[in-house]
């Protein structure tokens, strides 16, 4: 119950955080909007290459809900701050659990991200979508942004307390974003990708937040393939959250 309570008192400071700038939410969106429309208008007649099925906006707006839910999970930058201002140093010397720090903070951005989620599903109706599964499968699809930007928040956090350089954390977030994307079905079905990009995408969490979303949406969903995805998201979620927290105890250690 403590680990709980100390969990909810960070989120909260961060939830309040979000509602002194609610812009912020708005803000993140513009590049997630650009890409639904702008990319779905450009590329409306990839639809037409034979072996593609469904329409583009269908099939990108899984894509683009797991890149906003990796782009915008890069939070890390807030402990930066928390350094610099010696704000991290009185919450460590306090009875806190360190883990809290994480999970709260995550929490927090998970929120936020659900937001802009429900935003991006409804401009893609309002683009022409249609979701198979109804509010189930919208429900999947947010689950696993979720999870997907929950792994990255808690990266992020680690390796911001780790650096303590917001430069570091920027170079990091900048040559892992692109990456990870385009070697992904995010912007163009599996079946179309050369051999090199498939397999990689195989082991690249980005894809597996896609993959489920996807399905989920789709007229067949595949519910072992959701299964397992979100399975593997999970375990890189625990994994993640390990290292932030011992992150948190390393730096607690070297002051």
């Amino acid at each position: 119950m403590t680990a709980l309570r100390d969990s909810w008192q960070v989120a909260l400071r961060y939830i309040r955080a979000l509602l002194r700038q609610p812009a912020w939410v708005g803000i993140s969106l513009t590049q997630p909007v650009i890409w639904l429309l702008l990319f779905g208008a450009l590329f409306k007649r990839t639809a037409d290459i034979p072996g593609f099925s469904g329409s583009y906006i269908e099939f990108l707006t899984p894509g683009v809900v797991v890149m906003l839910a990796m782009s915008s999970a890069w939070i890390g930058m807030g402990f930066i701050e928390d350094i610099d201002r010696g704000t991290m140093d009185r919450l460590l010397v306090s009875p806190i659990w360190r883990g809290a720090l994480n999970l709260g903070s995550v929490a927090q951005s998970v929120l936020s991200l659900v937001i802009q989620t429900l935003i991006v599903i409804g401009l893609s109706l309002a683009a022409g979508a249609h979701f198979h599964n109804g509010i189930a499968g919208v429900a999947v699809l947010i689950g696993a942004a979720g999870l997907l930007g929950a792994v990255f928040a808690s990266l992020s956090n680690g390796i911001a307390v780790l650096a303590r350089q917001r430069e570091t954390l920027i170079g990091i977030v900048t040559m892992a974003t692109l990456p990870l994307t385009f070697l992904s079905t995010a912007l163009m079905q599996q079946s179309l990708l050369p051999g090199w990009i498939h397999w990689i995408a195989k082991f690249n969490p980005v894809n597996w937040a896609a993959e489920a979303g996807r399905s989920a949406i789709g007229p067949d969903a595949d519910w072992g393939l959701i299964t397992t995805r979100a399975c593997f998201l999970a375990l890189l979620l625990l994994a993640s959250a390990a290292f932030a927290t011992r992150a948190f105890n390393a730096y607690q250690r070297s002051v």
